[in-house]
């Protein structure tokens, strides 16, 4: 759909809007991290920009889309004459696939040419394609870290590098990044959150009339796509003709002293990390002014501009919702306002500020320990052991020994348990199945040297065949199922204890997100289990669950492991390569359900049995301790952690590493 952003009935749309026509107007912005729920017409907001750029002068015959008026001096396919004659096409808009390789982003070299011929042959990537355009990332935080990496090296550095065993390629990669998510599949690593200049958050409207409007313009351009176009395309062509002109007089844009004192205490304010927020505020502010025909920045360009560019950057954990305090922005800007602002009339707080507000009280910081004021009963066990308590705060959570998967697997990268890889430390060679990716040199050359002589080599260089190349094997780290489940009965309802407990279980959810694993919850209580939530790569998602969970109750352990056995069954069925580690947080009691503790040994010797990597989470207290979740461990064939072993500082848990390994 060629349309310029018809979707109305979509909350946050007049942002996204404004936020790519500004990156449209000044690509030094940074990109679009675009956020929301699905179904918000994220994507076909930003196809729309595509339409809208102008068009660009290219080298004719250049894979690499070198300007004819400056052409890059080591572009592959040059060198090119500065000042010749070019052609013009229209902007690209180049989509980068989740599952891409790295060849495919960056571009190919053939090794084997390179090493039989001497030659340079490459094929050219997809951010060679994305030079002077668009790089589209939809679920861009389900990207793997690899080409997370290599994305965010090109974006800094304007430039793509391939190097394969000393021969390299190298070609100017300038493009505008722009991303789509679902924040309820994950979030983004924050190396590649602050990458981005500006973000916007979407969802769907409430109100009927506007849902009916997006239905019926649906519905005219399924019955007529051309019509449609052409029913928009004077406004297109209209919008096109306005970035052009903001482009032009971008250069003449006056940034003065007094904005830019706001944008630096706006910054300081809100105590975002590193300079680079500045930077995108003052390019953004800049654009605005532009893109409303002025050459002065107001204080309502920079009231904007943060409201643009600082939410995803205030973000300290992935459980930390972003966003932006208005009445907070607004004061910062009129107590920094400046003699020089070309605003005489403005009130510096932009459109609907209201500067002279007194900063309102974001209510009372958590104390670490997170308990809720006490209760009368607190604690206490409801008559007959079935009553259920209301949830209480985890405690502040901390960092937490890594737990691993024992073996070699072959999962999605990730940071938890070793695998194999495409990168990661070299472990061997082999013939290679298909396309030849990594080389290991030294296994080549002890191949190809035996058959010299018979080669008839006469001079100093090696003569190589296809059957001499060896594949690297290489190995790394990988990404799990970490699937936790939580003793939610009675016995763990004292608050102080359940506090303490989710506060361990928050450790290791915000550890998995680091791990960039997968992550399950499992809950049992009185006389069932359920799945709170399905395996997902949303962190944050699992947080909520864990926070608003309820205890009381019996305690069916058997119920709960049977029922994490059974989300395992399911997920192997849709990523076979993903190992799990199960979490089993609980004091190892069984009382619920018919011989409880006969069928809880039953039910864990299911894990034992197949394989699946095993932690419990030893949850009891008091000076008299039964040792029953040891022995839950053991029937599991995993092992067993106390709260305070949990911890990466923990002494006892150095202690008990240093017992293991001697024993």
């Amino acid at each position: 759909m060629t349309t310029p952003f018809p979707f109305t009935a979509v909350v946050g749309q007049d942002d996204l809007r404004l936020a790519l026509l500004l990156n449209a107007v000044s690509p030094s912005v940074g990109g679009v991290l675009v956020r929301g729920e699905k179904g918000t017409a994220k994507s076909t907001a930003v196809r729309a920009l595509t339409s809208l750029l102008p068009e660009v002068a290219v080298v004719p015959g250049c894979r690499f889309s070198c300007d004819p008026a400056s052409p890059d001096p080591g572009c592959p396919d040059g060198p090119h004459e500065g000042g010749g004659g070019g052609t013009s096409r229209p902007a690209r808009m180049v989509e980068l696939p989740v599952g891409a390789s790295e060849d495919r982003l960056v571009g190919a070299l053939d090794i084997e040419r390179a090493l039989a011929e001497g030659v340079k042959a490459f094929e050219p990537g997809l951010l060679a394609a994305a030079h002077r355009g668009i790089l589209y990332v939809d679920e861009v935080n389900l990207l793997h870290d690899h080409l997370v990496d290599l994305l965010l090296d090109a974006a800094a550095m304007g430039a793509s590098y391939v190097e394969r065993e000393g021969v390299s390629v190298r070609h100017a990669a300038w493009f505008l990044l722009v991303g789509t998510m679902n924040p309820e599949e994950g979030e983004l690593r924050p190396q590649l959150l602050d990458r981005f200049g500006l973000t916007v958050e979407v969802a769907a409207s409430r109100e009927p009339d506007q849902r009916v409007e997006v239905v019926r313009r649906r519905l005219a351009y399924d019955d007529d796509p051309a019509g449609f176009a052409a029913r928009w395309a004077d406004e297109e062509a209209a919008v096109r003709q306005r970035i052009v002109a903001a482009r032009e007089l971008l250069p003449s844009v006056r940034l003065g002293d007094a904005a830019l004192r706001q944008i630096a205490a706006t910054c300081a304010t809100f105590e975002v990390d590193g300079m680079r927020a500045d930077i995108v505020m003052a390019r953004t502010a800049t654009a605005l002014a532009a893109w409303a025909g002025r050459t002065d920045v107001l204080a309502e360009d920079v009231r904007q501009a943060a409201l643009l560019a600082l939410p995803h950057r205030r973000r300290r954990n992935p459980f930390d919702a972003p966003g932006l305090d208005e009445d907070k922005l607004d004061q910062t800007l009129e107590e920094f306002a400046g003699d020089d602002d070309p605003d005489p009339d403005g009130d510096g707080g932009g459109p609907g500020g209201g500067g002279g507000q007194p900063e309102p009280d974001e209510g009372p910081a958590d104390d670490g320990a997170g308990a809720a004021p006490p209760e009368a009963g607190e604690g206490e066990p409801a008559p007959g052991g079935a009553g259920e308590q209301s949830p209480v705060r985890a405690a502040e959570p901390f960092r937490t020994k890594v737990l691993s998967v024992p073996g070699v697997g072959e999962g999605a990268a990730g940071r938890r348990s070793r695998a194999r890889t495409e990168h990661g430390r070299t472990t061997g060679a082999r013939r290679p199945e298909g396309a030849l990716t990594k080389l290991h040199l030294a296994a080549t050359v002890r191949a190809a040297a035996p058959h010299q002589r018979a080669r008839g080599r006469s001079g100093r260089g090696l003569v190589v065949r296809r059957d001499d190349l060896r594949q690297a094997t290489r190995e790394g780290r990988e990404g799990n199922l970490v699937l936790f489940v939580v003793d939610a009965s009675g016995s763990m309802a004292a608050r102080q204890r359940m506090s303490a407990v989710k506060g361990a279980v928050l450790s290791l959810l915000l550890d998995a997100y680091q791990r960039r694993d997968k992550v399950g919850l499992v809950t049992f209580r009185g006389s069932a289990a359920e799945v709170a939530l399905p395996p997902t790569s949303s962190v944050d998602a699992a947080a909520a669950r864990l926070e608003s969970l309820p205890t009381g109750g019996r305690t069916p352990l058997a119920a709960g492991l049977l029922k994490a056995h059974d989300v395992l069954r399911v997920e192997r069925l849709r990523d076979p390569a993903r190992r799990a580690l199960v979490v089993v947080v609980t004091d190892g009691r069984a009382t619920g359900g018919p011989e409880p503790v006969a069928l809880a040994g039953r039910a864990a010797r299911l894990f034992a049995a197949e394989g699946i990597a095993s932690v419990v989470v030893d949850c009891e207290s008091g000076p008299v301790r039964l040792g029953l979740a040891g022995q839950l461990a053991g029937e599991l064939g995993g092992t067993a952690v106390t709260l305070d072993e949990l911890r990466a500082d923990s002494i006892a848990g150095l202690v008990k590493d240093v017992q293991r390994r001697a024993a």
